[in-house]
């Protein structure tokens, strides 16, 4: 998909992109150089768009390894069929709302690694606290999550513009959480990388393997 097209989706759909261009391989970098990627065996990544870090995580991804990719965008999932032919590629359609479902109902329990470009600020708030407590469950204490959130900050809030910092939310749900601004990218930056450290207390013993 070309540049044009994909600003072109990102005005006619900017609810699900959430993003004015495919992401820079400096900001691609800068999301995975901290995750356990040669020892994980799950990852997922949600709101894949047109594959920028996608491909960077096969790349690093171990042969053994699953990558489930949450994409909601019809043609960026479209594009993402046509052009990911790698069989440790599990492409879902849906909301990462959904990811508690869609994850069951492929018998996975636990995962490693978390790479999300979702447009955070753009979700309603409950939507935002939902994701994060359907996600928790499927974490342990070496996995990690990544986001990237635009320098400027900017959210919805009951219909105007406002800036939104993403730090107080992550930590609500994380034990440690590092940031650093990738100016390469249009726009520049925030990449948040967030740790437990612990399995978090409501994650019951029968999904530790």
């Amino acid at each position: 998909m070309s540049l044009k097209t994909f600003v072109s989706e990102a005005l006619t759909d900017f609810s699900t992109v959430a993003a004015v261009t495919p992401s820079s391989k400096y900001l691609a970098h800068a999301m995975l150089e901290h995750l356990p990627l040669a020892g994980t065996r799950v990852a997922v990544e949600f709101g894949a768009g047109t594959g920028a870090i996608t491909h960077e995580l096969l790349a690093q991804l171990p042969r053994n390894a699953t990558l489930f990719v949450f994409e909601i965008n019809r043609r960026f999932y479209d594009c993402l069929r046509r052009n990911i032919s790698d069989s440790r590629v599990a492409l879902i359609h849906t909301s990462a709302e959904n990811l508690d479902i869609e994850l069951r109902r492929r018998g996975v329990q636990r995962v490693d690694a978390v790479v999300s470009s979702l447009g955070l600020a753009f979700m309603p708030g409950r939507e935002r606290h939902a994701l994060f407590q359907k996600l928790l469950p499927f974490l342990h204490e070496r996995s990690v999550f990544t986001q990237y959130h635009y320098i400027h900050g900017l959210q919805f809030v009951e219909g105007r513009l406002r800036q939104m910092h993403m730090a107080p939310l992550l930590r609500r749900y994380f034990d440690s959480v590092e940031s650093k601004i990738v100016w390469r990218n249009l726009p520049p930056a925030h990449v948040f990388t967030c740790r437990m450290h612990r399995t978090p207390r409501h994650l019951g013993s029968s999904l530790i393997t």
